[in-house]
Formats: structure tokens, C-alpha cells, sequence
């Protein structure tokens, strides 16, 4: 069955840990830390304090997602917050490989990204190592965009690419994810879907997170 992650970058910043609690209750399985910095995309939202003080309050997964430049500098920050698992933009990092095992050394799971606009052939040789793929689908930096419709056969692309070498990764998606879309990305072959207002924009989080299953 597909996970659901809800993204924290839309929640009620002044209520994070009832907001945690909230899609807790309601069936969540992770939650999604988006951190940016101001430089690979426009935005800034929040870093490892925020998280660290957050960690205490859920028992939920905590999937962070750097957008962001050097993102080796984020790697032991995070760790030491109690995050399990970090991905960052195969655009911002001429050394992944590096940094892959830098984050699974830290004991955290280790993932990709990529742009929707970003072949598939730059993290070919990533699939071996990392233990999931995040598809941006949409352009990354705010939240509330429409879902870019080609990510579809792009999802589909990238599970073929994982099936066909026996592959032990997993896929994850983010942005302008719906009820409406949820089904058929899970379908393509996503295993994560991240969600913010569809969501946290709905004041019974619990049937929103069943609605996307």
C-alpha cells in the first residue's frame, strides 16, 4: 500500500507539534521536512533545530528533503535531530555519490531528487545505492502548484528502470499530489506520496490521508 507524507511546509507554523500529533492520529506515515535555503530555490523555510525540537512530539518517520547547495553540510545537523531520512537534488551536488553514503553512514536512509524537467539517465548509476528516487512534480520551492502531468510516465520510466535491475529502491513523489492523481501515480509505481494541502489544508486530516490511499 502506498505511504502517505504529509509536508509539513503546509501547516499551521504556529501549532507544528498539534499539527504532527493531528496526521499522526490520522493514519499519516511519515511527515515531509522541506528545506530550502534561499539560494537553490528562492524560499527559506526551517532547519535542524526546528526539527530537533519537533522530534519529540511524534513518532512519525521524519523525511527531509534538502533543497538546497552543499547539501554534505546538512547531513550530521539533521541526524543528530533525529532524522530518518534525507534526500537532496542530484542538481546541487556534483558529488552524490559521496554524499549518498554520507547520510547512510549517519545512519539515516539515503535518497535522491530530482527536478520534473531532469532525465532519469542522471541518477542511473545512483539506483544502486540510494534507497529511494523523489520525483519533484512541480518546480520546487512553494507549495500549492499544479501537478506537472508528464511526471506520469516518468514515474512509470523510472519503475521499469528499478524492476527490470531487481532493485531494492523505492519512489517517492512531491507536488500537486491529490486525491484525484494519488491512485494513478500509485499505480505508475510511486510507493511514497508527499501531500500538503491535500492535507493539511482539510480540516479532517484523517479522511484527507485515507482519500489519497
Amino acid at each position: 500500500m502506498v505511504k502517505i507524507a504529509p509536508s509539513l511546509l503546509s501547516a499551521d507554523f504556529a501549532s507544528l507539534a498539534e499539527e504532527l500529533k493531528d496526521i499522526e492520529r490520522g493514519g499519516a506515515d511519515l511527515v515531509h521536512l522541506d528545506i530550502m535555503d534561499g539560494h537553490f530555490v528562492p524560499n527559506l523555510t526551517f532547519g535542524a533545530p526546528i526539527i530537533k525540537a519537533l522530534r519529540p512530539h511524534t513518532n512519525l518517520t521524519f523525511d527531509a528533503h534538502l533543497m538546497v547547495y552543499h547539501p554534505e553540510n546538512y547531513v550530521k545537523p539533521l541526524a543528530d535531530a533525529g532524522v530518518n531520512m534525507v534526500s537532496f537534488h542530484v542538481e546541487a551536488a556534483p558529488h552524490a555519490d559521496r554524499i549518498v553514503h554520507m547520510i547512510k553512514d549517519a545512519g539515516m536512509k539515503a535518497g535522491i531528487v530530482l527536478n520534473p524537467a531532469t532525465s532519469l539517465s542522471t541518477v542511473d548509476y545512483l539506483l544502486e545505492i540510494v534507497d529511494y528516487v523523489l520525483l519533484m512534480s512541480v518546480n520546487p520551492g512553494f507549495g500549492g502548484q499544479k501537478f506537472i502531468s508528464y511526471t506520469m510516465d516518468k514515474v512509470r520510466s523510472l519503475r521499469s528502470m528499478i524492476s527490470e535491475r531487481h532493485l531494492n529502491c523505492q519512489i517517492e513523489i512531491d507536488g500537486g499530489v491529490k486525491a484525484e492523481n494519488a491512485g494513478k501515480l500509485a499505480e505508475a509505481g510511486a510507493d511514497i506520496l508527499v501531500a500538503g494541502s491535500a492535507v493539511f489544508g482539510k480540516e479532517d486530516r484523517k479522511a484527507a490521508i485515507a482519500a489519497l490511499r
